[in-house]
């Protein structure tokens, strides 16, 4: 195998070890918010509009660590994809086809 080769598994499998450590963090925390919220449903005896605020509260957290870390784990997917020259940036960088001939009439 050779150095270059070595690296880009190297390298790979430093990716994998991120996606799965930070999807277990998320994971991990919006349970945390889910246990928590229960609790304090649980706790608060049927008032009503408390329940309301900390369902809604839990949901938004839920929600916005969820949605942060697969925006950022687009991103870095994306930025890492044109650093190795596989994205988008590397597919326009041909030329533009030639217009076509005009005819005298």
């Amino acid at each position: 195998m050779g150095r270059d080769q070595g690296r880009v598994v190297q390298d790979t499998e430093l990716e994998k070890d991120r996606a799965r450590y930070g999807l277990l963090a998320v994971v991990v925390s919006n349970l945390a918010i889910a246990a928590v919220a229960v609790f304090g449903v649980w706790r608060l005896d049927g008032d009503k509009a408390v329940i309301v605020g900390i369902l809604t509260a839990a949901f938004t957290a839920v929600s916005g660590t969820t949605t942060a870390y697969l925006g950022i784990k687009a991103v870095s997917n994306t930025a890492r994809s044109i650093a190795l020259g596989d994205g988008p940036a590397r597919r326009h960088t041909e030329d533009p086809p030639a217009p076509p001939a005009q005819r005298i009439p």
